[in-house]
């Protein structure tokens, strides 16, 4: 038996290592199960190139745990070690870094990390135990060696009777980490952490129903089939996710299975997968789905895992995922992702700004197929993805540049057009005499309604807009055209929205326009509605609400965030009242010498303006009720 000391000049290493990983000391089962896939792994590739002189097998990594006695085991059929190999792995090359770790770490206990970096992943077990030990038996014709600790620098290393090949790891669970004893809890750390590792790990047992069939002599359908309950080992994990495959190798239907493998809980199937796969100038593998969406920007977030060779790592993947596509699910896994030395978050990287560029495109070229392919079938799923894809537009310029192949424009009719056919189709009837072509929108069907079939009568599209970042995206839309400008349907009288050259002339004279303006002024309240004549045709509506594009995209902007003029989602409400001049209703008020009267016409006019807006609410609605039922009596 030989003592020693562990190889490290700052004797309060264990201290140290219980403070900084404090946080998140749960890590210690993935970091030792790692150790022990590692060990197996490497096993795997020296047996197919014939320098391990030994049968490879089937192994697993088994966790036990023994509560009576405080210990959780965590044991592998791996390479092993000698007792030179513990000598040298153990105590020395885990803690040549050490000083570096403090000098570097000491004022920074955010950072929590030091895992992985200097080879101290197997020290992450003094994190929840006071003594730890360690029988192990190399795959060379070598003793068995057992190593203890009790988490000061001392440690024994004696021969052990091991005879089978592999290491196991005996946690002598402290008191202040009883938690770790209890079955759930570590069932929870094997789902979370280790549910795709490429080893299968055995947890306990449990029980599965075999059918067992009776008399072999009969018949195929006459057969007496029984069921008969054995016990198997419970293995937790799934060591060939989909994401390791080839896409030639999975079904639709494969990719739907994992879906509901990464998320149990999520019942509505995906729209749609993209399957990650590249090697060159970066390893990087993974599938994204697009859930179904709709118009919530408040979409929860974190549903992304990040994994490093089928290992857990985090699901906060800003920096290697776009931020646009943080609202998709699904996994990627790549091993040259730049982790802080706890493995729990990235660190800045070139690597990882192509990476995430990488998926930009990968996921442009795949919606673009996808549209190519069955345009019906993307078009109906339009409203679910939407908001993703307009996202991407206002925050990648890389997907800004590919998306005009894929992006659509629906009508109110439910028709669907790209930017491009938009320009064309609207060409010959939506060009203004300044030779602009107005897009007309609406952002609410039912609300707008009036509007929209007024420009219908006229032989106008309307396309139907309604995402809340709609008035970002066309501002960058209109930046890109100049000859383009896109107005709401509501934002003024049909031919002032686009401009022709014919304008009809109103009947009233330039005095009587003016008296009619100053009678109109002292009744509408001049806070929220600006008075506009227009000489309208006869039969448009006599009074009409609009309000102003610019003012109110500017508002939109600001209360959606990102843009917009300062303070301006905080101002009120301003509104266009046009008052048509050719409208009989204009003549009546103007000629109706009885101020009352006149006062009653203008208020009933305006709540009607008001009512089709949907604007006239509360108090305001209920007495226009009251006078509209005065009027029919």
């Amino acid at each position: 038996m030989t003592t020693g000391k562990i190889n490290v000049s700052v004797e309060n290493i264990f201290p140290l290592i219980k403070k900084f990983l404090y946080s998140d000391h749960e890590i210690f089962l993935r970091e030792l199960i790692s150790n022990g896939t590692d060990a197996t792994l490497k096993l795997k590739h020296l047996t197919s190139i014939g320098e391990a002189k030994v049968e490879y097998g089937n192994p697993i990594i088994e966790i036990k745990i023994d509560k009576e006695g405080k210990k959780l085991h965590i044991i592998d059929q791996g390479l092993g070690m000698t007792a030179d190999e513990v000598e040298k792995y153990i105590n020395q090359v885990a803690f040549s870094g050490a000083e570096e770790f403090l000098d570097k770490y000491k004022d920074s206990a955010k950072d929590s990390g030091i895992i992985g970096h200097f080879g101290l992943g197997f020290y992450s077990a003094f994190m929840v135990a006071e003594k730890v030990e360690i029988i192990t038996k190399s795959f060379k014709d070598e003793p068995a060696a057992h190593w203890t600790c009790d988490g000061s620098p001392e440690f024994t290393l004696e021969p052990a009777d091991k005879t089978t090949r592999g290491t196991e790891i005996i946690l002598h669970i402290a008191e202040d980490s009883l938690e770790f004893l209890e079955e759930s809890k570590i069932t929870r750390l094997l789902n979370k952490y280790n549910k795709f590792m490429p080893i299968p790990i055995k947890f306990g047992t449990k029980t599965e129903k075999i059918e067992q069939k009776k008399g072999e002599e009969v018949a195929a359908e006459d057969v007496d089939k029984t069921f008969t309950e054995v016990e198997v080992d419970n293995i937790i994990n799934n060591p060939n996710p989909a994401w390791t495959k080839q896409p030639t190798e999975l079904s639709a239907e494969d990719y739907k299975t994992f879906y509901h493998e990464l998320y149990p809980m999520q019942f509505e199937e995906p729209l749609f997968h993209i399957h990650l796969n590249v090697d060159y100038p970066f390893n990087l593998t993974g599938i994204l789905y697009f859930p179904k969406l709709g118009s919530d920007l408040q979409i929860q977030k974190d549903k992304i895992q990040l994994y490093q060779n089928q290992v857990y790592v985090t699901d906060n993947v800003e920096g290697i995922v776009p931020e646009f596509l943080m609202m998709l699910k699904g996994v990627v896994d790549s091993p040259d992702i730049p982790l802080n030395v706890s493995r729990s978050g990235l660190q800045a990287d070139a690597a990882v700004k192509k990476i995430s560029n990488y998926i930009t495109r990968k996921v442009a070229d795949k919606l673009k197929s996808l549209f190519t392919e069955n345009r019906e079938d993307f078009e109906q799923k339009w409203n679910d993805i939407k908001i993703v894809l307009e996202y991407g537009m206002l925050s990648e310029d890389k997907f800004y540049e590919k998306a005009g192949a894929f992006v659509l424009y629906p009508t109110v009719d439910g028709k669907f057009h790209t930017l491009e056919e938009l320009k064309e189709k609207l060409a010959a009837t939506q060009t203004d005499k300044d030779g602009k072509l107005v897009v007309l929108y609406a952002g609410n069907k039912e609300a707008q309604h009036s509007y929209i079939e007024i420009a219908k009568d006229k032989g106008y599209e309307v396309l139907l807009l309604d995402s809340p970042i709609i008035s970002h995206l066309i501002q960058k839309i209109e930046g890109d055209n100049s000859n383009m400008t896109f107005v709401r349907v509501d934002s003024d009288h049909i031919d002032n929205l686009i401009k022709k050259e014919e304008t009809t002339i109103s009947k009233l004279s330039e005095e009587e326009q003016t008296n009619l303006k100053t009678v109109l002024e002292a009744i509408v309240p001049k806070q929220t509605y600006s008075v506009q004549l227009e000489a309208l045709d006869s039969n448009a509506s006599p009074f009409i609400i609009t309000q102003p594009e610019f003012m109110r995209r500017m508002k939109e902007m600001s209360q959606s965030g990102g843009g917009g003029m300062f303070g301006m989602g905080n101002m009120p409400e301003m509104y266009n009242l046009v008052v048509n001049t050719n409208s009989e209703l204009a003549t009546s008020i103007l000629n109706n010498k009885d101020k009352d009267a006149q006062e009653s016409l203008v208020k009933q006019a305006l709540d009607l303006a008001k009512l089709s807006q949907n604007l006239l609410k509360g108090e305001a609605l209920t007495a226009f009720v009251k006078r509209s039922f005065e009027l029919i009596k």
